[in-house]
């Protein structure tokens, strides 16, 4: 039998515990695996326009409202381009569970702005002319059916109109797609107008103000001034690059670095000792065939690299698989996560680095065992036996 053959079948001589040992390494490559493409996304900064765009917000909190006259005074800055606003809204269809990523904006300076949202012919101006217009992003469309020109209601859990109602009636303009990031179609936006004449509360308040620089590198004064324009007024600012206001939201879900390092390590500790038990358990248990392949003719170094093969095939299979069902999970969960936090997916640099994980924890733990089987004395090996 060759090398690979006894390989084999002592890899799978207890069926049952190589089960359990693969499924335990399975666990911590699918944590792993959606962990860190979770932690790419919360933590990548944005690329292309989004990289030189400002946010400004209340200064004690991104969900405390500005009033809307800091828009013109905004604009009169030197190194302002294009200042618009948006609001949180947040909508539903239908049900509650149907929930939407939604704003109301300023439709003809958000759309200045944010260039590299893409429309259909004639969508961009049927937007700007109906004030009940609706834009909705492509995955968002898809997901519930909706095409150009259907009329649909939308109600907020947050706002309520005058008259008590909690929906607004809206006509689709448009269905857009992001140029600069395919998770960029996850939600929708309307007019700020007509939603601000007929809520019930926070009239003439908006949530935050996007702004468009002349010059990016000047960007860093640029929000020293505007929150030096409302310090110690009743409602103080908070201006940053859109990356660093991405990355504060992302921290109120937590340290995503300190937990995927947390959760990774402690699983793979554990892993450690589980493979590295099974495989001192399982060379123990062969004492007596290796000093048969000794006697036979079998090397010192041919049994270490047989012992450490099989060590690094269970780290592999256990890995591989794991790796492959968070490429699963990714892709049934991602499509819902990415209208809050991004596009979730696996990358090369998670995967390679999974695959150096794999080699490492075959090494680590096959070592031990195949030194062990190396130094197996035959005589001493057949009296225990």
């Amino acid at each position: 039998m060759t090398s690979w053959g006894l390989i084999l079948k002592n890899l799978f001589r207890k069926k049952l515990r190589t089960f359990l040992t693969i499924f335990a390494i399975l666990v911590a490559f699918l944590i792993f695996g959606v962990l860190s493409a979770a932690q790419r996304t919360l933590t990548e900064p944005p690329t292309g326009a989004a990289a030189a765009r400002l946010v400004t917000t209340n200064f004690i909190n991104f969900t405390q409202p500005l009033p809307i006259s800091y828009v013109e005074r905004v604009k009169q800055l030197p190194n302002a381009k294009i200042v618009t606003h948006s609001s949180w809204f947040g909508g539903y269809f239908q049900e509650p569970r149907n929930f939407t990523v939604a704003f109301a904006v300023d439709p003809a300076t958000y759309l200045d702005i944010y260039k590299e949202l893409q429309f259909g012919p004639g969508e961009r101006e049927a937007f700007l002319k109906d004030r009940t217009g609706l834009m909705v992003g492509k995955k968002l469309a898809d997901q519930f059916g909706w095409k150009v020109g259907d009329r649909i209601p939308l109600k907020s859990n947050i706002f309520r109109q005058k008259d008590g109602r909690d929906a607004w009636d809206f006509t689709i303009s448009g269905i857009f797609t992001n140029a600069d990031d395919e998770s960029g179609d996850q939600y929708l936006f309307f007019h700020y107008a007509y939603f601000n004449e007929s809520r019930a509360f926070g009239t003439d308040f908006v949530g935050q103000l996007i702004i468009e620089t002349k010059d990016p590198a000047q960007n860093d004064a640029m929000s020293q001034a505007i929150d030096g324009m409302f310090r110690n007024s009743s409602a103080e600012t908070e201006t940053r690059s859109e990356a660093a206001f991405q990355a504060s939201f992302s921290a109120q879900l937590g340290d995503i670095g300190f937990i995927v390092t947390a959760v990774v390590g402690a699983a793979f500790v554990t892993i450690l000792l589980i493979v590295g038990n099974t495989m001192m358990l399982t060379v123990r248990e062969r004492t007596g065939e290796i000093a048969v392949l000794k006697t036979i003719g079998f090397t010192t170094r041919r049994i270490f690299a047989m012992i450490l093969t099989e060590s690094l095939l269970l780290a592999f299979i256990g890995g591989l698989i794991g790796i492959s069902l968070a490429c699963i999970a990714l892709a049934i969960v991602g499509p819902m996560a990415s209208a809050f936090i991004g596009t979730l997916k696996m990358t090369w640099p998670i995967a390679l680095t999974a695959l150096a994980l794999m080699a490492f924890l075959g090494l680590v733990t096959g070592l031990l065992p195949a030194w062990r089987a190396m130094r197996t004395d035959i005589i001493t090996a057949f009296a225990r036996n």
